[in-house]
Formats: structure tokens, C-alpha cells, sequence
């Protein structure tokens, strides 16, 4: 039998369950994720020589984990800053470009998935030079039950380039849009 793999081994945190990421840890990677987006080109970066295939990966496994603390603590500012501004995000719900397209849809996603009393987690997430893929699930920390679940596959051209294209596909099984008072939690 094949041996299961760890999907967070050699990263630095584990966003697989909820618990395994301390508070000291999570403010460590929310100024990490400001700073990641402050390295991004205005100018797309070629992978070359310069930039390796590799190099890009390596950068996108130092990333990963600020993604994942952005979404838990709703920093929809974060989030969109990840973005090149000609992002290209194709999902069930239609075929976006650019930054403003999605974002009135996609902030009723965060405050859903980021909601008080709700855990994010990312079971699965796998890397190979500028692609990251990745399943995830929402649970209620109550009542254990799956709020809404996914899967993802970004194009990131590393801290340069940032992510260029976003596929979706997402279910939600509880609310599909946020109340006023969830999506106020937002930070944008």
C-alpha cells in the first residue's frame, strides 16, 4: 500500500485541521503576508535562469501558509493583494478577469468561510513550480458539520508575480450568500 503523504511536511505551519497553528505563529505570518506582497513586480516576471522553476516553488511553499492565516482571519485585503491585476479566476459562477469583477462576489465567500465559530482548513495541498493545489473545507466548531468545501488551482509565478490565475470550484451547504454582519468582518 502506498504510504500516505503529509502535505505540510517542510512547510512552516499546518493549516490542515484547526488547532495545530499558535497565535504567536499567526501574527508571524499575517506580517509575512504583507510583506510577500510588497515583492510584486508591476512588470510579469519570465522564469528563466534568473527565476527558476524551482525558485518559484520554493516561494510559493513560504506563501502558502500566509494564504491560510489571510482567509482564517478575513483579510480580504491580503487576499486581493496576492492577485495580479489581470487575474484571470474561472469558477462555476462565471469567468472574471481582473481585480474588480469578483470582488462583490468573493467577499460574501470570505465572511462565509471566515465567519466567527467556523474553522477553514486545507487537507490537501500540493506544489509544482508556479502551480498550487488545493482542497479545503469549512467546519462549524460547534457541530463539526461541513459548512462549504472546495477545490482550488492557482498559478503563481512566485513573490514576483503573484497569483495569475484562479479555478474554483466550491459548494456551500449552509448559506450561499453572507448576512450584512458577516461580511462587515471583512477587512478589504
Amino acid at each position: 500500500m502506498k504510504k500516505r503523504t503529509n502535505y505540510y511536511q517542510n512547510l512552516s505551519a499546518n493549516y490542515s485541521k484547526p488547532g495545530l497553528v499558535y497565535q504567536e505563529m499567526q501574527a508571524k505570518l499575517i506580517n509575512l503576508a504583507e510583506e510577500l506582497i510588497s515583492k510584486k513586480n508591476e512588470v510579469f516576471p519570465l522564469i528563466d535562469s534568473n527565476y527558476s522553476a524551482n525558485q518559484i516553488e520554493q516561494e510559493n511553499r513560504e506563501w502558502w501558509p500566509t494564504h491560510c492565516e489571510a482567509l482564517r482571519q478575513g483579510r480580504g485585503d491580503i487576499l486581493t493583494g496576492e492577485y495580479r491585476e489581470e487575474l484571470v479566476y474561472l469558477c462555476q459562477d462565471s469567468h472574471y478577469q481582473g481585480l474588480t469583477e469578483q470582488q462583490e462576489r468573493e467577499k460574501h465567500w470570505w465572511a462565509l468561510i471566515a465567519q466567527p465559530n467556523v474553522t477553514m482548513c486545507w487537507p490537501i495541498v500540493m506544489f509544482h513550480h508556479e502551480v498550487v493545489y488545493f482542497e479545503w473545507k469549512c467546519e462549524d466548531d460547534e457541530t463539526n458539520e461541513t459548512i462549504a468545501k472546495g477545490n482550488v488551482t492557482f498559478l503563481r509565478r512566485g513573490h514576483r508575480g503573484g497569483v495569475y490565475l484562479k479555478t474554483e470550484q466550491l459548494t456551500f451547504y449552509r448559506d450561499v450568500y453572507a448576512p450584512e454582519e458577516l461580511v462587515n468582518l471583512i477587512k478589504l
